[in-house]
C-alpha cells in the first residue's frame, strides 16, 4: 500500500513529495534569500537572531544546523563559539547547502557541511548541545521522526530549537491567509519566474501544526520543559525543548 501524505494542498504519495519538495528548493536556492528579505521586510534575520539568542550557547557548544540552507543561523551561531566549539551545516537539498557553504567560506569561516535527511541522521547519539531547524521542519514528510533523530543525536540537557511558521489570531487569519494564497506566489512570479514554488511555501505554512500542536508533538517525542516563544503575532513561534 503507498502511503500518502501532503505537499501544499495536494495529497501525493511520501516518494514524491520527497521529490517535489528537492524540485522546490532547487528552483528557489539561487533566490531564497531575497525573497525572504522581501517577503518578510527583512524581520527573518530577527526572528533568526532570537533564535540563537535564546539557545543557550556556550564557547565550547556543538552545533547541528538542520535544514540549515543557505547558512543564516550557522554564520549566527559562530559568533557565540571559540575555537573549542563545533558547527554542522547540513541540508537535505545540495542547492541550498552549496550556497550557505560558499556563503560561509566567503565570510572566513571553515564548518563541515553534509547532504542529508533529517529523518536519518548520520551522527552520533548524545553529541550535540543544540540541534536548530530553521524554516525546514514542515517540509518534512516524518516530522515525528526528525524530532526523534534530533533527540538521539542531543546530549542530556541539551536543547532543540524549532523556529517556523505558525498560526496566528483569528481575526488576522482572513487578511494573512489572503497575503500567504495571492500576495506570495505573485511576488515569486515577479521576482524568480517561479509562483509555482511559492504557492507551494504558501500553502505548506497553512497546513503546518499550530504553536500547541507543535509542543504537543515535541512532548510526546521526549523533549521535556518545551515552550514556544510567538514572533510578529504568531507569523512564526520558536519552539525550544530540552533532552533530559
Amino acid at each position: 500500500m503507498i502511503k500518502t501524505t501532503h505537499f501544499g494542498f495536494s495529497t501525493v504519495s511520501e516518494i514524491d513529495k520527497a521529490h517535489k519538495v528537492a524540485g522546490v528548493f532547487d528552483s528557489v536556492a539561487g533566490r531564497y534569500n531575497l525573497m525572504n528579505d522581501l517577503l518578510s521586510a527583512g524581520l527573518h534575520r530577527l526572528w533568526k537572531k532570537f533564535a540563537v539568542e535564546i539557545a543557550g550557547i556556550r564557547a565550547d557548544s556543538r552545533i547541528l544546523d538542520i535544514a540549515g540552507g543557505t547558512a543564516d543561523l550557522s554564520i549566527l551561531f559562530t559568533k557565540y563559539i571559540g575555537v573549542n566549539g563545533e558547527i554542522w551545516l547540513t541540508d537535505i537539498n545540495n542547492s541550498m547547502l552549496t550556497i550557505g557553504r560558499d556563503r560561509m567560506l566567503d565570510a572566513g569561516v571553515v564548518i563541515p557541511t553534509a547532504q542529508c535527511d533529517a529523518e536519518k541522521l548520520p551522527f552520533p547519539n548524545n553529541y550535540f548541545d543544540c540541534v536548530s531547524v530553521a524554516f525546514g521542519l514542515r517540509n518534512m514528510t516524518h516530522k515525528d521522526a526528525a524530532l526523534k533523530e534530533m533527540l538521539r543525536v542531543l546530549r542530556p540537557g541539551g536543547c532543540v530549537i524549532v523556529l517556523e511558521f505558525s498560526k496566528v489570531p483569528k481575526s488576522l487569519e482572513p487578511l494573512y491567509n489572503n497575503y500567504l494564497s495571492r500576495a506570495l506566489p505573485v511576488i515569486g512570479k515577479l521576482v524568480t519566474n517561479d509562483e509555482h514554488s511559492y504557492r507551494y511555501l504558501a500553502e505548506s505554512i497553512r497546513m503546518h501544526l499550530s504553536q500547541e500542536e507543535l509542543e504537543q508533538l515535541m512532548q510526546q517525542t521526549g523533549f521535556r520543559r518545551v515552550e514556544y516563544f510567538n514572533l510578529s503575532a504568531g507569523v512564526v513561534a520558536i519552539h525550544r525543548g530540552y533532552k533530559f
